[in-house]
């Protein structure tokens, strides 16, 4: 077997016990990770996979860590899964439930779970200085896992060809495999298929277009119906950016078309504006041309999002990497570094007669407290109203996270902030505005805290929100490290990581400017 770790991991150690920790986010307990990999539901679990430094807490020892879960917020860290050696890292990948067993590496009546990763090829390799794509699979439900002794099943002879999203396609021709990659210098998607996971003819490319600066990674490739409607399914591409994202450095992107088991044709609503974008000379024309595209957040911290194998109920569900490339390696934690975001549901909706992503958090259906126990109202207010003035929310609370929903009419207000993990005289903390004349959500954090331990932390992110019949709606989750906002149910993201000091517990709403009227505001902790 490939695991490198003798022992199973406890699991993920509470809050408390370092500073920033997450209360609901996933963190390895002592070492590196970023993307997550091979996400999989099977007999009752989510499979977390994700890439993992096994020996440390900064990139390098690529392997496949693993954690579980059975509600998506609360995790336990298992053995390292499929792990490097002196032949290859382990890079970026998907794991499929062989139902089928087309593979051969189960039965009929016990599926093996099939790992399809990328293996970056070290010197000691006869494929030294390819990037190809191999199988691992799995017969314990995901616990254990071997190398297939046939790999690569799928190469190019290529330095970047990488992070393999693999699905079953149902065509008119019949089931096949699907193998969604990237060369991603070439800023190219790359399509196959296979009968068995072993071998793979190609089918098509995409790309490149809107944003495409530098390298695209981690895409997925998925169907969803537009407003619950059956007969009017669209076909979702993600592909994350790095850097040349809305905000700067990593981000993720998305496309919305139609695929035929074979090419995937953009709608004309999803191409923002030709090739080049990204990389344009005037920083100001750049900046206006990537905002016309579609981006999965519009925060520094959301990068290599991709979503869950085998979900139950048909569901769609993704997870991303809480980070950034500028500075991954330099967040102030210890001795874990780094976090995933909260996991999202994504649905499609029309919006001006084109099909847009919405995501939720998932703890959104279960914040009223039947599946979570855990969640405790703190305050719940209806209908009144701010007027150049500030109200205090309660304090954020060690060893839980916030949760905030509020629905507000801005009326005459030129601007509303929520201030957070804040000073009492107001100098200091993470600020999420909304300004009413530019219809923009703005977040602030040069004062949150620590930001001098790299040069690009500090910043100021944005988001075009337009109030819907005068009201806008927020559902902001507030971690010991983040802030995630879902804005308009989800169809506006913005994901910020934060590291405040540790007296900074004070949270404030105040509008400014004239009045507001706020409709809704609840806040609850989760722990």
């Amino acid at each position: 077997m490939s695991s490198c770790l003798d022992a199973a991991r406890p699991e993920t150690a509470p809050a408390g016990t370092s500073r920033f920790r997450p209360a609901i986010h996933f963190t390895a307990r002592d070492t590196w990770l970023n993307d997550p990999n091979g996400l999989v539901f099977y007999d009752g679990l989510y499979h977390l996979f994700f890439q993992n430094n096994p020996y440390g807490n900064v990139w390098g020892n690529m392997s496949w860590g693993h954690a579980t879960s059975r509600d998506l917020l609360h995790w336990t860290e298992h053995p390292v899964a499929i792990a490097c050696d002196e032949a290859e890292d382990i890079f970026s990948g998907s794991v499929v439930v062989d139902h089928g067993n087309t593979s051969g590496f189960g039965t009929a009546d016990a599926p093996a779970l099939v790992a399809i990763y990328t293996s970056a090829y070290k010197t000691a390799s006869e494929h030294s200085g390819t990037q190809a794509q191999s199988l691992a699979y799995s017969t314990d439900a995901g616990m254990t896992w071997r190398k297939y002794e046939g790999n690569p099943v799928l190469t190019r002879n290529s330095a970047n060809f990488r992070d393999p999203k693999v699905f079953r396609y149902q065509g008119d021709q019949g089931a096949c495999w699907v193998m969604v990659a990237v060369e991603a210098q070439h800023q190219k998607v790359v399509f196959y298929r296979s009968e068995d996971l072993k071998s793979w003819d190609f089918l098509s490319d995409f790309g490149p277009a809107n944003a495409d600066a530098v390298e695209w990674e981690c895409p997925d490739l998925f169907p969803l119906a537009v407003d619950g409607d059956p007969d009017n399914i669209k076909w979702v591409l993600i592909v994350n950016t790095n850097p040349g994202a809305v905000a700067g450095g990593s981000g993720g992107q998305y496309f919305i078309g139609h695929f035929d088991g074979a090419r995937f044709l953009p709608d004309a609503g999803s191409l923002a504006a030709p090739a080049g974008l990204a990389s344009h000379p005037d920083p100001k024309a750049g900046s206006a041309a990537l905002q016309q595209c579609l981006w999965l957040d519009w925060g520094r911290d959301c990068y290599a999002s991709v979503s869950f194998s085998n979900a139950p109920d048909d569901r769609r569900i993704i997870i991303g990497w809480m980070n950034n490339w500028d500075y991954a390696n330099d967040l102030p934690t210890a001795p874990w570094r780094s976090s995933m975001t909260l996991a999202r549901e994504v649905r499609l909706t029309a919006v001006n007669g084109s099909a847009r992503l919405i995501q939720q958090p998932v703890l959104a259906d279960l914040c009223a407290g039947e599946d979570l126990p855990t969640a405790k109202d703190q305050m719940n207010a209806d209908t009144f109203e701010l007027r150049n003035s500030a109200l205090r929310l309660p304090d954020a609370v060690p060893g839980s996270a916030q949760i905030i929903e509020a629905e507000i009419l801005p009326g005459s207000a030129e601007r509303f902030d929520f201030r957070l993990f804040g000073s009492s005289d107001g100098s200091k903390g993470t600020i999420l505005s909304y300004n009413t004349t530019s219809a923009q959500l703005i977040l602030d954090r040069r004062q949150s805290g620590n930001t001098c331990f790299h040069g690009k932390f500090a910043s100021v992110e944005s988001a075009p929100v337009d109030h819907e019949n005068g009201v806008l709606k927020l559902l902001i989750v507030v971690d010991h490290c983040s802030v995630e906002v879902f804005v308009q149910g989800g169809k506006v993201v913005l994901t910020d990581l934060i590291f405040p000091e540790t007296e900074k517990q004070e949270n404030w709403l105040s509008a400014e400017g004239g009045s507001a009227t706020i409709l809704k505001l609840a806040v609850s902790t989760l722990t």
